[in-house]
C-alpha cells in the first residue's frame, strides 16, 4: 500500500464513521500521511483526528478511536496505534515486500500512471536555454502521468540546445510572432469528454546567467533543473566533479552501486527476492558505522514509497526540481545500505541477501526512472 493508497484509506474509514453517525463532520478532501515522528511508531502517521476533532464537537482522542476500529479491519493494515493528543500510527503488513515487489515489476516506470487522463497540456517557453530545458522535463514528467503534452518555443531553438542538452521542441515561432499552436505540432487525439487544453507558460526567474552546454547535456540538464524555479542555477564545473559533494554524482553513483551489486551476486550465484532484509545479522558483519539499522531502512523504503506522489507534485506545480532533489534523498538513503547487500567473509547467499539485493535493485529502478525524466543519463558503469 502506497502513501497515497493509505491516505485514500484513511478517508474511507472518516466517509464510513460520519455515513455511521459516528462522526458529523465533512469529510475532506484529502488528507496527508507520514513517516512518524519523536514518540510515533508504525510505518506512517496521520494527524485527521485531530484536524475533524473541533468540527465534529469530540476530543481527538475518541475520534481518533472511532477511525483506529475501521483502519485495523482493512486488508494491509497489520495494526493501528493512538498516540499522544490523537495521532493514528498505522503498521502495514507485508510492506517492505509488497512494494519492492511492486517497484521490480514496474521498472523505471514505477509512478506512472497506467493510462493516458485524456488532459492536453499546451506548455510554451520564451526563447531562452533554461526556459527550454525545463520545458523539456516538465513534458516528460507530465508524459509520466498520463498527460498529452505539446511545447512550443518563442523562437527556433539553438542547435546546440537540441544536440548537446536533448531538448525536443514541437513547435516554434520568433520573439515578435510565436509559434501558433496549430501548426508543425504532433497531432494529439482528443477524447470527446476530454478537458479543456491547459496553456502553461515556463518562464523560470532568473535566467540561466551562462551557456551551460559546455558542461555537457547530463551535468547541464541537472545545474538548471535542481533549483528552484525561483531560484539562481550555478552553471560552474563543480557538477561535473566526481566526489560525494556533488548531488549529481551521489545520485548517479548510487544508480551504478545497485547495478554493480546485481552483477556481483550473480557471480556468487544467487538473484534479488524481495523478502525480509533481515539487518540484525548485517550489523555484526559489517561495521557500524557502515549499516544502517532498521528504521533508517525503513527511512528508505518511505522514500521509494514516496516516488510516485513527487511525480505526481512535480507534475501538478511544473516542478521538476522536486523530482532531482526526491533523487538526492533516495541516493543518501541507499548509500549506507549497499555495504550490507553481499554476504562478506564465508558468509553464504541467504534470503536474507536476496531481499536485500531487491530493495537495492528497487532503488536503483526509482533513481534511473528519475534520471530519465530529467533527460539525464544513469550509467551503469561509473
Amino acid at each position: 500500500m502506497t502513501p497515497v493508497e493509505l491516505s485514500r484509506t484513511v478517508l474511507r474509514a472518516v466517509r464510513c464513521a460520519v455515513d455511521d453517525g459516528e462522526l458529523h463532520v465533512a469529510v475532506p478532501g484529502r488528507t496527508s500521511v507520514t513517516p512518524p515522528g519523536p514518540g510515533g511508531c508504525g510505518d506512517y502517521a496521520t494527524n485527521v483526528a485531530l484536524q475533524l476533532a473541533r468540527p465534529a464537537g469530540q476530543p481527538p482522542l475518541r475520534v481518533a478511536e472511532i477511525l483506529r476500529e475501521r483502519l485495523v479491519r482493512t486488508d494491509g493494515i497489520s495494526d493501528v496505534v493512538v498516540t499522544g493528543p490523537g495521532f493514528l500510527n498505522i503498521s502495514l503488513s507485508g510492506t517492505e515486500t509488497a512494494l519492492v515487489r511492486e517497484i521490480l515489476l514496474s521498472g523505471p516506470r514505477y509512478g506512472h500512471a497506467d493510462r493516458p487522463t485524456g488532459r492536453l497540456v499546451q506548455l510554451h517557453a520564451p526563447h531562452e536555454v533554461r526556459a527550454v530545458v525545463v520545458m523539456d522535463a516538465v513534458a516528460r514528467i507530465l508524459r509520466s502521468q498520463g498527460t498529452l503534452v505539446r511545447t512550443s518555443c518563442a523562437g527556433r531553438p539553438e542547435p546546440e540546445w537540441a544536440d548537446i542538452l536533448g531538448v525536443d521542441v514541437d513547435a516554434y515561432g520568433t520573439p515578435d510572432a510565436p509559434a501558433p499552436l496549430d501548426v508543425n505540432v504532433r497531432p494529439v487525439p482528443a477524447a470527446p469528454d476530454a478537458p479543456a487544453p491547459l496553456d502553461v507558460n515556463v518562464r523560470p526567474v532568473p535566467a540561466a546567467p551562462d551557456d551551460p552546454t559546455p558542461l555537457g547535456r547530463d551535468a547541464a540538464r541537472w545545474a538548471l533543473l535542481r533549483p528552484a524555479l525561483h531560484d539562481r542555477p550555478r552553471i560552474t564545473a563543480d557538477h561535473l566533479v566526481q566526489r560525494e559533494s556533488n548531488p549529481l554524482f551521489r545520485v548517479r553513483y548510487a544508480h551504478a552501486r545497485t547495478r554493480a551489486l546485481t552483477r556481483n551476486a550473480a557471480d556468487l550465484g544467487f538473484h534479488a527476492e524481495p523478502g525480509d532484509t533481515d539487518l540484525r545479522g548485517a550489523q555484526a558483519a559489517v561495521p557500524e558505522t557502515v549499516v544502517q539499522d532498521t528504521h533508517d531502512t525503513t527511512a528508505l523504503r518511505h522514500t521509494l514509497a514516496d516516488h510516485p506522489r513527487i511525480l505526481q507534485a512535480a507534475a501538478a506545480h511544473h516542478a521538476p526540481d522536486r523530482l532531482a532533489r526526491h533523487l538526492v534523498t533516495v541516493a543518501d538513503a541507499v548509500l549506507p545500505f549497499l555495504a550490507a547487500v553481499l554476504p562478506r567473509g564465508a558468509e553464504k547467499p541467504s534470503a536474507a541477501h536476496r531481499a536485500r539485493l531487491a530493495l537495492a535493485e528497487a532503488a536503483g529502478a526509482v533513481l534511473a526512472g528519475g534520471l530519465s525524466l530529467l533527460g539525464i543519463d544513469a550509467p551503469e558503469h561509473l
